[in-house]
This record gives structure tokens, sequence and C-alpha cells, in this order.
């Protein structure tokens, strides 16, 4: 890991702000960073004060006013540039993401390709920004739309994906004309540094000013601070819905622009229609990748009573083959839990479910012992409960999934919608008229809904978003790019007069 950490110019002692090349210093407690794979200190970052805060809003205003002149193609280039970069480094970053996070390392290329991904589709985008033209009531006169960069994107990203909701952002942000202050989780601080030394290495090649990427690391309170940021017109958060509440509050005071994309309580509904085999794959890596860690993570199965007790057998055989351990090892399909934080919550919902009068199939606990030092890894577990359970309509970031029984299709679909969550949904199904029932206005009321694969692993290309508590917002494809920008109406009169809409005379 050393040998990573050096390729990515990560040290000992780190700066916790920058503005591309430049490092500022600053007096902000020292964030240490340990790896819940194997509970050891990787290394140390100084988080950003006051001044130095600052110093990152002036320089990111003076970086805007040129950035946002620079042609957009030529903004989608250096962006095609950072994805080649990404290339580059993809195998050492992934490792790092793999290590400091502790997904397994799979998903932690996989990550990084998320990111060379939407690089590629941000650099289309840079010769689509387009507008509208209509035509006018009055004669002579043409109307038309255009958009314009907003000015500064604050970004602020969660643990579980380091890095590349960040690059959801920050690349569409770019290329749109804007500059970016993205400020990671506190606890994944080492894959924010290694990708902002990637990105400068790019932008210092091509000129580009300083304080067009900038990187700010702190705790909660420096989150606050941007959220009522007044000289920040956007700001895209992503974590819990608790903490969603308080941005967009903020925000929304102050009348900016707030992004949010939070908490997802998401079901797949497994039909009597089901390939049952199609349907334990979507279902295994749904509910136990990243360790349950994922907005997106299957946290309730809908089961037809006609297959339920073949299914939970199906689902019971393919868990007990789960090898849970080190990450870093390809062989291993469950990495650990963030942190120790992490692990009471997990505990806390398997009582709670108890309690409940929830039936565990598969037992939860904490896992001891050699490979097991950190006490970050956890059992992936299943329960059988109650849609009405009050922990059911909970999101726990663990892997605990929720069995739940059904008899027509409309009552799987009011089970599906009747938690406060609205991010991720699917249906296995070779019923057509199941399929497009679940699709329909009176199917799934999720900004995500899937037919035959299952709640985890959206691509590159799609909006990504949900409703109700899940926020709202939508990163990463169809034209998420507009909230990047301003919209301009514009009106030309190329004629001899001046008449005024709805025919209203004037005359003097």
């Amino acid at each position: 890991m050393q040998q990573v950490l050096e390729q990515l110019g990560i040290k000992g002692q780190n700066g916790g702000v920058s503005t591309g090349s430049n490092t500022i210093n600053t007096n902000g407690k020292k964030i240490t960073s340990f790896s819940p794979v194997d509970g050891k200190k990787i290394s140390e970052v100084q988080s950003c004060d006051t001044d130095a805060y600052e110093k990152v809003i002036a320089t990111a205003q003076a970086a805007f006013l040129k950035w946002r002149t620079v042609p957009a193609p030529r903004r989608g280039d250096i962006v095609r540039q950072i994805g080649d970069a990404l290339r580059k480094y993809k195998e050492s970053l992934g490792k790092l993401v793999s290590y400091e996070m502790g997904k397994s390392l799979q998903e932690g290329y996989g990550e990084v390709q998320e990111m060379i991904d939407i690089s590629d589709f941000a650099v289309g985008l840079s010769r689509q920004l387009h507008g509208l033209t209509m035509h006018s009531e009055r004669p002579g006169h043409r109307m038309y739309e255009q958009w314009h960069p907003l000015g500064i994107t604050g970004i602020i990203s969660a643990f579980n994906f380091p890095v590349a909701v960040w690059s959801w952002n920050a690349l569409l942000a770019w290329v749109c004309g804007d500059v970016c202050i993205w400020k990671p989780s506190e606890k994944t601080p080492l894959c924010a540094i290694a990708v902002q030394n990637i990105v400068s290495e790019v932008f210092k090649k091509n000129d580009v000013p300083e304080g067009v990427s900038n990187l700010i690391i702190g705790e909660r309170d420096l989150g606050e601070r941007m959220a009522n940021d007044t000289r920040i017109p956007l700001i895209s958060a992503t974590g819990s819905t608790r903490m969603g509440k308080a941005v967009g509050a903020a925000v929304g005071a102050r009348l900016g622009r707030a992004l949010l994309e939070l908490g997802g309580n998401n079901a797949i509904i497994i039909s009597k229609d089901a390939d049952l085999d199609m349907a334990l794959i979507g279902s295994l890596f749904g509910a136990v990748g990243t360790a349950g860690q994922r907005c997106t993570t299957t946290r309730r199965l809908i089961i037809q009573e006609d297959v339920y007790e073949t299914f939970k057998a199906k689902l019971i055989a393919a868990y007990n083959q789960l090898h849970i351990g080190n990450p870093l090892d390809e062989s291993n399909h469950v990495g650990p839990l963030i942190d120790k934080d992490a692990v009471n919550a997990y505990l806390q919902a398997i009582e709670k479910c108890k309690a409940e009068g929830g039936k565990f199939v598969v037992e939860g606990g904490l896992l001891e012992g050699d490979g097991f030092e950190s006490g970050c890894y956890v059992k992936p577990c299943i329960a059988e409960a109650q849609p009405h359970f009050q922990i059911v309509q909970h999101e726990t970031f663990a892997p605990i999934l929720y069995l739940l029984k059904y008899k027509t299709m409309e009552e799987a679909i009011a089970i599906q919608n009747g938690v406060p969550q609205g991010l991720s949904s699917a249906i296995m199904t070779l019923n057509l008229r199941e399929a497009e029932q679940f699709l329909s206005t009176t199917g799934s009321d999720c900004g995500i809904s899937n037919v035959n694969i299952g709640t985890s692993g959206a691509e590159i290309g799609g909006a990504f978003g949900g409703e109700k508590e899940t926020g709202g917002g939508r990163e990463s494809g169809s034209d998420a790019w507009r909230v990047y920008m301003r919209r301009q109406t514009n009106t030309i009169n190329y004629s001899n007069s001046l008449p005024l809409a709805q025919g209203i005379k004037f005359d003097l």
C-alpha cells in the first residue's frame, strides 16, 4: 500500500486545502485516516480553517471569471485528458478506494471506471450545451434561450463513493464553465487528495487557472459553512436524509440551488414469473455489495407467496457461500463497514428488528479473530419481517436484508412505495404486463425503476437520483447538466417598429 500512496502523491502529513497545484496553509485540526480493512493509520490531513476557506473562495471566484470564457469544447478536451489520466492511475486509485473505504477491490476499480465513463460522457456533452428557438408573436422578432455558466459549484460527497460522485458533479460542471469546491467525507480524505493531485497535473499542463478545482477537507461544520455561503450558488450534497434536510433548508433560505442525493430504502419485487436464478444474482449483489453501504443497496425483497419459500432457500444457500474479509483479496465478496459507529448502528438495527417480531433466517453479528482485527467486519444477514416495522421503514447503512411476502402485484407495488425514501427499485419478472405495470404511472414511485436487473449499479448516461426523502436531485446523465447552468431567454427585434406583447398599445 505504501507504493500506492507514493504513486498518488499521498504523504505522511497532507495539506487538506488546495486550489489546484497550490496547497494553502491552514491551522485546522488534524484528521487521521484509518483503514477499516485492518484498523491501521494510513496518513494525516490538516483540515480547513476559516482563513484558508476564504482564500479558496476568493481564488475560485477569480478563476470562474477566466474559466467561463474558455470555449466549452476546449473545456471538454481538458476533461478528456482527465479521463486519460484516470485510466493511467486506475489500479492505484482503485486500491486506495478499497483500502481507505473498505469496499471490494473490484468495486474500487469499478468506481474509478465510473469516473472514466463520466469523463467520456462530459466530453461529448461539451459540444451539446444546447438551447431552444421559439416563434415570437410579434413580427420581425426572434426568440431563443441559451445557457450560461452558473459560478461556483460546491460538492459535498459521502464516504461510500469517495471519488465517483465527485466526478459526476465536477466533470459536468467544468464543461459547463463552472468552477468547483469539493468537501469530501472526513472518513475518506486521502482518496480526495489523490484525485486532486491527478487533476492538478492535467490542469497544469493546460494552463488552467488556479482555483478551477478546489479541495477543502474538514468536518460537518465546513459543510454547514458552504451551505450558508451566498457566494456558492449551487450546493450538490450526497449523504443521509437528515444531512440533506439541513443543507436544503440552509441553501433554500438564501434562495440558492441544492442538488440533493440522499437516502434509499430500495426493494426488488420477485414475481412468481421471475427467472429465479437471475433474481438471485441481482438480489445478492444489491444486498451485500459495498457491505450494504450504497444508497442503492437492496434492503427489501418483496416476494410473491407462491415462490417465497423456494427463493428464500436459494438466498440462504447463497449467503452461506459469501466470503467476508480483506477487500484487497479478490476472492472475498464482502469487506468491512466504514467504522465502529457503523457497526453499532448495524447491531442496533438487528435488535430493533427482533424486538418488532422479525425472524432472522441468516443471523448477523460482529466478526472477530484473525483478519477481523479492525472491529469493522460484520455478517450480512436476512430477516423475515413486515412492511410496517419501523426498522424496515428506516435506512440502515449495513448488509441487513428484509424479506416481505405479497399476493397480488398491486400489493407488491404498495409495499414498494410504502417507505419515505424513493431512490431505486426493481422487479424480476418475465411477465410483460407486470413489468409495464411496475413502470407505469401507478407503479414504482422511485427515480430509478428497473426490470430484470437489481437496484444497484446505475450506469453513466441515465440521470441518477430519487424522489421523496431521497431529495429529488439528478446527476450523471441525461440533461443533468442543466442544474450547473443558468437559463436565459433572449428576444431580438430586427424590425422597424416596437410592438408590445399581448397586443398592448402604448401610443403617445
